[in-house]
């Protein structure tokens, strides 16, 4: 291979991980916004994040950064930023917005951020066919629901205490746009919430009810194919011990 177009490799390579460094500024940010009370602001922020995030790792296989860049792990930087912008960030944004109850919210918020770091740094956390482990830690989400759908701060007390139990529990939950099962129609129905999502926080600060609602679909979509296909799993790792 010629020194220029190595070269050019390793400028490609720099440019993708520095493509995913700009999700932490991205987190800053948000949790500027979040302290001067935009929460609108968070939020578009952390739909930003999620982009970056959905792009980085495609763009990290087209540029080859393990083979041209074995030196840096780009894997280890990529957690360091999920685990700003899909935990600390909307953890934040929960106690900032007063989202649970005033008297046991500092003591519900760091179950959470426990939780997620040992799942992080767990060698587990994703499995060589494309599935997480336990709860994938999407505090974003939820933040983003317990806001717009204005539920009871009770319900998102108790809601937060079961996602954090979960995110130990080892379900496998399937990966968007690498998870093979169904993978076109799971892609195809998460750009369509992204869009929802958008026009809802466009409509800030008084989104239709009736589209939150509707955008629900994809998480509970998500969720159902999750918990099905960890089921088959299940079943068959079984019937391969009995055989």
């Amino acid at each position: 291979m010629k020194s220029g177009e190595r070269a050019w490799q390793q400028v490609m390579a720099w440019a993708v991980h520095l493509f995913t460094a700009l999700g932490a500024i991205i987190g800053v940010w948000c949790l500027i916004a979040i302290h001067r009370g935009d929460y609108r602001g968070a939020f578009f922020g952390m739909v930003l994040a999620v982009a970056i995030d959905a792009a980085d790792g495609p763009l990290a296989r087209l540029a080859r950064v393990k083979e041209v860049l074995p030196q840096f792990d780009g894997t280890k930087l990529d957690d360091i930023v999920d685990y700003l912008n899909y935990v600390v960030v909307p953890i934040v944004l929960i106690h900032a917005a007063n989202l649970l109850p005033a008297s046991i919210s500092n003591w519900v918020l760091p179950i959470p951020l426990l939780t997620s770091a040992y799942r992080f740094c767990h060698i587990s956390a994703k499995t060589p066919d494309h599935f997480f482990t336990g709860f994938p830690s999407y505090w974003n989400i939820l933040v983003f629901y317990y806001y717009v759908g204005r539920s009871p701060l009770w319900f998102n007390a108790a809601f937060t205490l079961f996602a954090a139990m979960m995110v130990l529990v080892p379900i496998r939950y399937i990966y968007p746009g690498r998870t093979r099962t169904l993978r076109p129609l799971t892609i195809g129905l998460n750009i369509l919430w992204g869009a929802t999502l958008l026009i809802i926080l466009w409509q800030f600060p008084d989104p239709s009810p009736s589209l939150v609602v509707w955008s629900l679909l994809y998480p509970i979509y998500y969720t159902i194919l999750s918990f099905g296909l960890h089921w088959r799993f299940l079943w068959r790792a079984g019937e391969d011990l009995l055989n």
